[in-house]
């Protein structure tokens, strides 16, 4: 009943830039946090990065100062920032909704299908 939507992906030049998008859709009581993750050839799935619903943001250590998440004022909609890709920014890039879907508040995590990433020349 919580649909979680990714866009913005594909292939990118390395020294390019990145703008990916989230939407979050559906049964939304409330919304507590948003996030993305993304899984890297080979490794396990990592947080990048996640906004609170008060736009306090948090980053993992391995992408401090790389990557910039934002929300939309109004939407439940979420944004990832990157500029001067690296091809180790390769990955496929997953949005995480974390969300209450009626008043007894429980939460739960929804997750979109992931877009991929590839940065190469």
């Amino acid at each position: 009943q919580v649909q979680v939507e990714e866009s913005g992906g594909g292939l990118a030049q390395p020294g390019g830039s990145l703008r990916l998008s989230c939407a979050a859709s559906g049964s939304i009581f409330s919304l507590n946090a948003m996030g993305w993750y993304r899984q890297i050839p080979g490794k396990q799935r990592e947080l990048v990065a996640q906004v609170g619903s008060d736009g306090t943001t948090t980053y993992s250590d391995a992408v401090k100062g790389r990557f910039t998440i934002s929300k939309h004022n109004t939407k439940t909609t979420a944004y990832l920032q990157r500029d001067n890709l690296k091809p180790k920014d390769t990955a496929v890039y997953y949005c995480n909704a974390i969300v209450a879907t009626d008043p007894r508040r429980v939460t739960y995590h929804f997750w979109g299908q992931g877009t991929p990433v590839t940065v190469a020349s």
